[in-house]
């Protein structure tokens, strides 16, 4: 089955259960909630995943880590599957 479209323009973050464990390749997520593993196999993908914390969304973080607009669709889809893993999820916004 194939993770439903991330909203790049939503804002998102890593899940506060996910510990990243740098790796040459790109980086191993972990989640302790769930127990399962994940393989963030580049590390440009491992620079979107660090910024979409402090990314107003997930289009910024890309632009940020340096994604050419023709690379886009790949790390939509990598996100993604992230999202539907539970390693990433849509930040809630707080109002003010």
């Amino acid at each position: 089955m194939a993770a439903r479209p991330l909203d790049l323009d939503a804002g998102w973050q890593l899940h506060p259960q996910v510990s990243i464990r740098p790796e040459r390749f790109g980086a191993l997520l972990y989640h302790f909630g769930t127990r399962k593993l994940s393989f963030v196999t580049t590390p440009l993908l491992l620079r979107v995943v660090e910024l979409l914390d402090s990314s107003r969304s997930a289009r910024t973080a890309c632009v940020e880590a340096g994604v050419a607009a023709e690379e886009m669709p790949t790390y939509v889809k990598a996100l993604s599957t992230l999202a539907a893993s539970s390693m990433i999820c849509e930040r809630k916004e707080i109002a003010a």
